[in-house]
């Protein structure tokens, strides 16, 4: 019977992760994480029978690891802000790990509706429909708009090193906000005369 290893799953994932990190999730593999954590690679294939399964479980790593940063603002503006920013903070701060999440085809979602649905955003959603006072469904679509708006910002910083202006990006994604807000509350509006 081989020795159990001394090395954890949780601990090759944790190596892994600050692979994905400092150089991108494309150079994760045994040999790196086994150099990482100082072993051999049996411990890597031990826990892990494929290098793809070791990427899904960092995957779902950095899923709640970014989850976590959005709920981390300042407190200095209002939460639903906060929340953008953070997001396009993450993409200049972590930016392998944002292209891991946003543009490597790991996400188990296939769409936005599941996305939106996706336990990972549960805290951030319950942050946003709180401080708008809107039902879930309207506070949704205020979501999704302010959501897309900052996905692009932030992706647009991630992959081409824009530099970024924190009272620009606020303004633009107050506006946004702002924007679904009202288009929301004209949507009510347009159905109660109808």
């Amino acid at each position: 019977m081989p020795q159990k290893s001394k090395i954890t799953r949780d601990e090759i994932i944790r190596a892994a992760m600050e692979i994905a990190r400092e150089a991108g999730a494309e150079a994760i593999n045994a040999r790196s994480v086994a150099q990482r954590l100082r072993c051999s690679t049996q411990p890597v294939m031990y826990h892990f029978a494929t290098m793809e399964a070791l990427k899904r479980a960092v995957y779902s790593q950095v899923d709640r690891f970014h989850s976590d940063y959005l709920m981390r603002g300042s407190g200095e503006r209002d939460p639903l802000l906060e929340i953008g920013l953070q997001y396009i903070r993450f993409a200049i701060n972590e930016p392998h790990l944002f292209r891991f999440l946003f543009q490597s085809g790991y996400a188990k979602e296939t769409d936005l509706t599941e996305m939106l649905d996706s336990e990972e955003l549960a805290p951030v959603f319950s942050a946003m429909q709180e401080g708008t006072g809107l039902d879930r469904e309207k506070t949704r679509e205020v979501f999704l708009t302010v959501a897309l708006f900052a996905h692009g910002y932030a992706s647009i910083i991630a992959n081409n090193g824009l530099e970024f202006d924190e009272s620009l990006v606020a303004v633009h994604l107050e506006r946004t906000f702002n924007g679904a807000m009202l288009a929301v509350c004209q949507e009510d509006k347009n159905e109660e005369t109808v």
